[in-house]
């Protein structure tokens, strides 16, 4: 995870950003100091053309985000991963079909 602030100025105003790699995971608006966190973080954040300069990840801290993946017990016993953000689960149902009844049960 990284933070970045930008100073590119013109049109751009210096919102800081938190990445994950190219995922957008949340952001802070100028003058503000509330950091606002995506539901699904953004794909393929560009910085071509942006100026940015490095800052502490600390103001991120502030407002701990729950997770969103939990633990399901299938019919025959087997333990499997619901993430509830991204709607995914590791049985054999959603890896065949795309979708099975442990996401529907809780997503």
């Amino acid at each position: 995870m990284e933070a970045l602030r930008e100073t590119t100025g013109g049109q751009f105003h210096p919102h800081t950003y938190l990445l994950d790699g190219t995922k957008l995971v949340a952001y802070i608006k100028a003058n503000e100091a509330t950091p606002f966190y995506f539901k699904n973080p953004i794909k393929g954040f560009d910085k071509r053309g942006r100026k940015f300069d490095t800052v502490p990840t600390t103001p991120f801290k502030q407002l701990k985000k729950e997770s969103n993946v939990i633990t399901v017990q299938g019919s025959k016993g087997n333990v499997y991963t619901v993430n509830l953000d991204e709607k995914t689960c590791t049985c054999p149902g959603f890896t065949f079909r795309g979708s099975c009844k442990h996401v529907g049960e809780h997503g």
